[in-house]
């Protein structure tokens, strides 16, 4: 399989919905628990904005898109360079367990180095042992416990 990892496009829309819908359906977010399609709307125009530090690639072979990856740029109050957060990572289920969420890291990986970004960091859910099979590979687990507040 000869795959390319690139920038999203405007053009990839109705590939990418269809990979940003299963990506929420996974988390739970479908149906009556499904985002409301401003956040996807808006979401989708970030990408295409060039004051917004938030950045898209996506997984293409034959034309077909596999997989999807956003990530942005944020400050931290422990270093001087800006710190990359791997957001969300989704392959199509045909394309599992064939190197593509691999090829999707080390893609913003590589965006990352470009930026002077020494940090590439992401969260996943504990009960979501595939993942973590492929994460312990590329990268390092830190330890750190998430808390969050929801209003």
């Amino acid at each position: 399989m000869s795959l390319i990892i690139r920038a999203v496009t405007r053009l990839d829309y109705d590939q990418w919905l269809p990979l940003w819908d299963g990506y929420n359906a996974f988390y739970g977010r479908s149906g009556p628990t499904a985002l409301a399609p401003e956040i996807t709307r808006m979401t989708w125009q970030r990408f295409f904005d060039a004051y917004e530090p938030m950045h898209a690639l996506v997984a293409e072979s034959d034309g077909r898109l596999l997989g999807l990856t956003h990530y942005l740029f944020h400050r931290s109050t422990t270093a001087i360079e800006p710190s990359c957060y791997l957001q969300d990572l989704f392959t199509s289920e045909a394309a599992r367990g064939k190197g593509v969420g691999s090829a999707l890291i080390h893609g913003v990986y590589e965006r990352a180095k470009l930026a002077g970004s020494p940090r590439v960091y992401w969260q996943t859910h504990e009960t979501n042992v595939t993942a973590q099979r492929l994460y312990d590979k590329v990268a390092e687990r830190s330890g750190f416990i998430v808390y969050r507040k929801i209003f």
